[in-house]
């Protein structure tokens, strides 16, 4: 129970964070209908899930949770003063590289799935969630850091021979050019 405690406690706390860019129209929301904002955010949360189960353009609504609003708060980030808002971003984003590149092979199995698209954007939840540590903190720590760091530079001396091929491939074409 003091789980659940905590957890709606620390949703209270961001639902009434001046700083968060919806607590202006849900305080609107909370005094045009009388309902507390925690309930209004629930019933809009309950709705939105409904949706992803049922509704059309389930992964238009998945792509916003998981891309628009990330981009807007990586914008924010990258325009602020702060290392450590950037630091959280941009690991965002690299378990997002890495999940949709998994994603592609799973995808035409999973999306039959009615609830898939709920549970991709509780996901992209949990990703980015406002807490010290978020699903992207442990994926990153936990899985993508330790073969990063196992396999980085087989993947940098790939990734240098690609380019000097590249470069000969290039610089040999425009030889054959001035030649013609």
């Amino acid at each position: 129970m003091s789980r659940i405690s905590a957890v709606k406690a620390s949703l209270e706390k961001s639902l009434y964070d001046e700083s968060r860019i919806w607590t202006k129209y849900l305080a609107s929301l909370e005094k045009k209908t009388g309902v507390d904002r925690l309930y209004v955010f629930l019933g809009i949360t309950g709705f939105i899930a409904l949706y992803l189960v049922f509704g059309i353009g389930q992964q238009l609504v998945s792509n916003v949770f998981g891309f628009l609003y990330p981009a807007y708060c990586s914008m924010k980030a990258l325009e602020s003063p702060k290392k450590e808002d950037d630091t959280k971003w941009l690991t965002y984003w690299v378990v997002c590289a890495v999940f949709t590149i998994v994603e592609f092979f799973s995808d035409y199995i999973l999306c039959w799935f009615p609830v898939y698209w709920l549970f991709k954007c509780i996901f992209y939840m949990w990703l980015m969630a406002p807490i010290e540590n978020n699903g992207s903190l442990i994926l990153y720590r936990r899985i993508i850091r330790p073969y990063f760091l196992r396999y980085h530079h087989k993947v940098d001396q790939f990734i240098s021979s690609a380019h000097d091929a590249a470069v000969k491939v290039a610089a040999s074409s425009l030889l054959t050019e001035k030649q013609d």
